[in-house]
Order: C-alpha cells, then structure tokens, then sequence
C-alpha cells in the first residue's frame, strides 16, 4: 500500500475533513501509540498504519479497502 492510496481511502471512509483530524490527533496503539502522522514519518508500513486507524475507528472489514470508482480522485 502507497501513502497516496492510503489518502485516498482515509479522505473517502472518513470524510476530507476528519480524515487529516483523525491522521493527526488520533493515537493508535497498535503502532507505539503514535498518530497516523508520526507513525508514517518514522517508517512504519503504511498498511500497518492504515489497519491501526481502521481498527480504532471501528471502520468494518467490508468498507476499508476499496474506494468506489465514481468517488476516486480524478
């Protein structure tokens, strides 16, 4: 997973707006108790992090993987 990729899905689960608030505010630790933020400019894999936000947000299995094609970015 590319950090644009993990963007794209964070600005559609989440909404633009909650999504840079939740990268960078909310702790995850599953990651060292870093935010998305820190933890991605400290190295970590980018799925790891994705999966950490996912799983503290309570977003559901179905609905982390895929943005629907009418609603990527162009």
């Amino acid at each position: 997973m590319r950090r644009s990729e993990f963007d794209e899905l964070a600005d559609h689960v989440f909404g633009r707006v909650l999504a840079v608030t939740y990268r960078r505010d909310v702790v995850l630790e599953e990651v060292g108790g870093l935010t998305a933020e820190s933890a991605l400019e400290q190295g970590v894999p980018v799925r790891a992090v994705w999966t950490a936000l996912c799983d503290a947000m309570d977003v559901p299995e179905r609905d982390r993987w895929e943005v629907p094609q009418e609603a990527r970015r162009r």
